[in-house]
């Protein structure tokens, strides 16, 4: 929870969350408020406005990079890595899939930087797609091939979101977008992203499955550590131990980086959570986009609430109680709830 930025010493600065938290995920559902706005209120509190975010990704002292946002000073540490694309020594499968559909489809790759860099920034949408092999997926991805195409070339550090108009990512060139700055080393730079991965999360698997994105390990950064009664090696950060802990109650965004492993939050916590906004609605437990509950050191239950904007009403339409709640964590509980309203700019309805 300390290393989360969920004790009870909130901070007070955006760019000092996303810096301690290394990113904030980007995603557009929007039952309660986006997800980076959410995980940045459960931290700062009514003081935080989205106008912050917006206005630190207009000025680039927060960035858009691999699907989150991200301290721009972190850059540097993906640059090898982009350089490197789609990877050193052997590849895994999913990266020769990768390099083998962007080289299938150079003709369109090329066409992509040919239009950027006479009229750029664009949208997808203004991008044409002349892609021979079309994206295949199982997921929402599927055949969407020019913001597929995007990314990859994201990834290669030949494009960049460059800013946003309303929800739409505008691209441009990389090297319009990115600062000239010195690249740390490949390895030099992993070893960075792994301390601070750790210290962001402060217990952490030593090892875990190989994703494009972040992975959920931190190799050897930190120290050794053994979770009674769970299986596996984990790794702590050192700096966090020893500490005095006060806790308090947040609302958690499905996507905090604190729940957003089920299965760490399910060995560590014994809390039982999915995200049901896929489920029909007969075979929801918790409701469309429940929120975890934290208290003090404990994830204690679920609010399921809807942001009715039209109606000017934040619905609480239940609170699950997975631990029977006392008098103080129903009040503090209740108080996170009120302030989720008035941060929302809505009456609070139940």
């Amino acid at each position: 929870m300390r290393a989360q930025l969920l004790d009870g010493a909130r901070p007070t600065a955006l760019h000092d969350v996303v810096r301690r938290l290394t990113l904030l995920q980007i995603d557009p559902t929007a039952a309660i408020a986006p997800t980076a706005d959410l995980v940045a209120w459960s931290r700062l509190g009514s003081s935080y406005s989205p106008a912050d975010l917006e206005a630190a990704l207009k000025n680039r002292t927060l960035i858009e990079l691999r699907a989150m946002i991200r301290p721009s000073e972190d850059l540097v540490l993906y640059r090898a890595e982009m350089a490197e694309w789609p990877g050193r020594g052997p590849l895994r499968d999913w990266q020769v899939l990768r390099r083998d559909w962007v080289l299938a489809n150079d003709m369109c790759r090329r066409d992509i930087l040919d239009r950027l860099r006479s009229a750029g920034p664009l949208p997808s949408r203004d991008l044409p797609d002349k892609c021979l092999r079309p994206w295949a997926s199982t997921g929402w991805t599927n055949n969407r091939n020019v913001t597929q195409m995007l990314e990859l070339m994201a990834s290669r550090g030949e494009v960049a979101v460059a800013g946003r108009k309303g929800r739409e990512r505008l691209w441009d060139l990389a090297s319009r977008v990115y600062p000239d700055d010195p690249v740390i080393p490949a390895d030099e730079a992993l070893r960075l992203r792994n301390e601070r991965r750790l210290r962001a999360l402060g217990l952490v698997r030593a090892q875990g499955p190989e994703r494009p994105v972040d992975p959920p390990d931190v190799a050897e950064a930190g120290e050794p550590a053994v979770v009674q009664g769970v299986r596996g090696r984990w790794r702590v950060d050192p700096s966090q131990l020893g500490q005095p802990f006060s806790g308090r109650a947040a609302l958690l965004s499905p996507f905090d980086q604190l729940i957003h492993d089920r299965k760490r939050t399910l060995e560590l916590f014994e809390f039982d959570y999915q995200l049901e906004m896929y489920k029909p609605a007969a075979k929801r437990r918790w409701g469309y986009f429940a929120l975890p509950i934290l208290y003090e050191d404990r994830l204690v239950g679920k609010v399921d609430a809807t942001a009715d904007r039209r109606g000017g009403v934040l619905r609480v339409n239940a609170v699950h109680e997975d631990v029977p709640f006392s008098r103080a964590m129903t009040a503090a509980i209740s108080g996170e709830i009120e302030d989720l309203a008035r941060w929302l700019g809505l009456d609070l309805a139940s």
